[in-house]
């Protein structure tokens, strides 16, 4: 997966210009040449494209995962997953297991330590007898090498009472109910003006369906956790993209406080939401540890990712759009049906996007959730944006061919001036350069319109464009700043890299803010031994503790310009905490935006959709490394093509498991499917952010791509595809329906 790719082995960087800005104020922006440079000092370390510190660590296996950090009579442990989907255990037979060589201990619900209940039920494993879905850990082998506990674990015998279960999601399933909130905060149901009647007043109007199937994760490195007790102080070193909130559970969860539990995330190997929260490996790890009273290290098998790691949950929706014949939407209606489990609500904020996206004075958003047997969904790279945008901006173009518009141009004529929901001005909004910028580098302009207008031998080509945008958000960071006598500085927050690059950027923001070269700055994150910080999430990692590491840096090098004579032994060190600034409520929308363009071929003969070509171009703020933002940037859209194309699962409805649930059958994109991919940006100046002026990255990417190669294929064939993925055996069906009806 892409965010464990590391950038330092490519060295390129794609952008408008060579570091190109514009105005604050979306009116009036416009592309310029590069900044001018200082001409005294170290040249800026922000807006480099510098390597990624622990880049030759990587690539020369020097780093160490959460698996590799070996210790004396290390043991191992292999989870036993429940092969009903509701009811509860009544028995389990450990004998065969017990005898096996090596094999040290099986915990079951009946001899497993108590814990106290979790506020994420998700967590509360070996706890009781009960099954909530198929997949839920009733058992855990411990033995003395991997090999000895996954044999272990296929050899415990257990028996249940299973009962009737219920796992089909449909758009009218009669359990299904309007939350008080979806994920995120965001109320579940938000209205404006009277969209039923804007929309009969309409003159043109699309009332369409689309799917989104439930999509999966899968980090390059499986969730893993090695814990070790030392009398009532535990050590974890675990795969997580928040050490923070993992101490915090483990505290809680084992009566401990806080300063007894050390968690270290030194490297993790992406995680694209599923590591953000704790998940079951790194309790029973815990749980292991203390039963036996040696270390153990639990890595998930990738197939039991799937159910217990939360999933991108399936998402149903209607959207409705009225227009003037000009063009300018008068009504814009987006209906959300998900599922989430019994365990745990989880809704999938899919329709939050039309609150942001579109001026239109009658509109009506909702979240509707079912309640099902199913494991419990939870994030996945932009989570609601990735599938709600998927489906408006499909519509959005089916809305631009039934007023014979060009897309591009129906987008920006509903351009709003603030954001429609809230009515706050945008701190910065620079979608229709977005556009524009990359309908001129795609040659948009040459473009035919007609739906099967270009072909080359069996193959139908064709293009299409959607827009993207994506939150910014921010938390409350601390970090400190240390100058040393040898001339060089260190700054530490508890920071979490997952491969994107945070040690580098950190740095970078260190040494503009102290005016040192880059050389002399080092990043210490991923312990929590060091000043607390968020999680890597939400886009949000960068700007929550950058603002922490700008301003312990601003008080260091305060500091150091009253300081007289050489500095002590233990040098000069700054501190910062941004509680009550970062996070607080802001009078300004603010969002990155983006807009994607695609270029595909669709094989009549066999149905097979291939990408030539993926174009995007950004606005998200200060870009602070162009080498990691092209990563993310490209990382995303990547993805983004294996959410239209490839990527899909299941829920098989006999047994209530993700029929695809390793790498063999869940396809993420591989080289041979991926084009060349362009990622250029625009950079902002808006001063309503964070010190930096940045907003994230990481997701933006995902988001809007299946749309644009869905738009793309429509264009190619003349037929509407409302399903997620675009597979041959699909696309080959709608190729032969569409010459029937032609």
């Amino acid at each position: 997966m892409t965010d464990a790719v590391d950038a330092v082995t490519t060295g390129r960087s794609s952008r408008i210009g060579s570091g190109s800005r514009t105005a604050a104020t979306p009116a009036g922006a416009r592309v310029t040449g590069a900044a001018p440079q200082p001409t005294t000092g170290p040249a800026p370390a922000l807006g480099s494209s510098a390597e990624r510190r622990e880049g030759r660590e990587k690539v020369t296996g020097a780093a160490r995962y959460a698996a590799e950090f070996l210790s004396p009579g290390l043991a191992h442990a292999w989870p036993v997953p429940a092969t009903i989907a509701r009811g509860r255990v009544t028995g389990v037979d450990a004998s065969a297991a017990l005898a096996l060589d090596g094999v040290l201990a099986v915990l079951t619900h009946e001899n497993a330590p108590r814990l106290t209940a979790p506020d994420d039920p998700t967590l509360g494993v070996l706890q009781d007898p009960r099954v909530p879905h198929w997949g839920w850990f009733v058992a855990l082998v411990v033995a003395e090498s991997p090999e000895a506990a996954r044999a272990g674990a296929a050899a415990v015998r257990v028996d249940y009472a299973a009962e009737e279960a219920d796992v089909t999601l449909t758009p009218s399933h009669p359990a299904a109910y309007v939350p008080e909130k979806a994920n995120g905060g965001y109320p579940a149901v938000r209205e404006h003006g009277d969209p039923e009647a804007g929309l009969a007043a309409s003159a043109v109007r699309v009332d369409v369906g689309y799917r989104v199937p439930p999509l999966h994760n899968h980090p390059m490195e499986p969730h893993t956790s090695t814990a070790r007790w030392d009398g009532d102080r535990l050590t974890v070193h675990t795969s997580s993209q928040g050490s923070a909130p993992v101490r915090a559970v483990l505290a809680g969860m084992f009566a401990l406080p806080e300063e007894r539990v050390r968690v270290v995330a030194e490297h993790v190997g992406g995680g694209f939401g599923s590591k953000g929260t704790p998940r079951p490996d790194v309790v029973l790890a815990a749980l292991a540890a203390r039963h036996t009273g040696r270390a153990v290290t639990l890595a998930l098998p990738r197939r039991y990712l799937p159910t217990v790691v939360g999933h991108r949950a399936p998402t149903l929706h209607r959207v409705r759009l009225g227009a003037g014949r000009d063009g300018r939407l008068t009504c814009l209606v987006h209906e959300v049906t998900t599922h989430t489990s019994r365990v745990k609500e989880f809704v999938e904020q899919a329709a939050v996007p039309g609150r942001v996206m579109y001026a239109a004075p009658h509109s009506r958003t909702v979240h509707r959730v079912a309640p099902l047997d199913v494991p419990t969904p939870s994030w996945m790279r932009a989570p609601g944006e990735a599938p709600g945008m998927y489906a408006l901006e499909s519509a959005m173009d089916e809305l631009a061919a039934e007023l014979g518009m060009d897309p591009v141009g129906l987008r920006i004529v509903n351009e709003p001036g603030t954001e429609p929901d809230s009515g706050k001005p945008f701190s910065s909004r620079h979608l229709v350069e977005c556009l524009r910028e990359g309908a001129r580098r795609f040659d948009w302009a040459a473009r035919d319109p007609r739906p099967r207008s270009r072909t080359a031998g069996p193959l139908l080509i064709g293009s299409g464009v959607a827009a993207a945008t994506y939150p910014v958000l921010v938390a409350p960071s601390t970090a400190t700043a240390q100058a040393l006598p040898d001339g060089t500085f260190a700054v530490r927050t508890n920071a979490t890299d997952i491969g994107t690059g945070a040690r580098t950027v950190l740095a970078q923001i260190a040494a503009d803010t102290l005016g040192v070269p880059l050389d002399r700055v080092t990043a210490e994150v991923g312990s929590t031994d060091l000043p607390s910080a968020p999680l890597a999430g939400g886009s949000s990692g960068t700007a929550s503790w950058g603002w922490a590491v700008h301003d312990a840096c601003a008080r260091l090098a305060a500091r150091l310009a009253d300081h007289q004579g050489p500095l002590p032994e233990d040098g000069l060190t700054g501190r910062a905490d941004t509680g009550g600034r970062a996070g607080a409520d802001s009078p300004w929308s603010r969002h990155a935006f983006g807009a994607h363009f695609a270029e595909v071929t669709v094989d009549t003969v066999t149905g097979e959709v291939r990408t030539r070509r993926l174009l995007g171009v950004y606005a998200a703020g200060r870009i602070l490394n162009a080498r990691t933002a092209r990563s993310q940037f490209v990382g995303g859209m990547t993805m983004g093509l294996g959410m239209a194309l490839t990527e899909h699962s299941t829920v098989d409805p006999a047994f209530g498991d993700f029929a695809e649930r390793d790498l063999a059958a869940y396809h993420v994109p591989v080289h041979t499917d991926v084009p060349d991919i362009e990622a250029h940006w625009i950079d902002e100046d808006d001063p309503h952010l964070n010190p930096m002026g940045s907003k994230g990255i990481g997701e933006i990417g995902i988001v809007g791509t299946a749309a644009a190669i869905g738009n793309a294929v429509h264009h190619a064939t003349g037929v509407r595809f409302r399903e997620l993925p675009l597979t041959p055996d699909r696309v080959l069906t709608g190729l032969r329906d569409g010459e029937r009806t032609r």
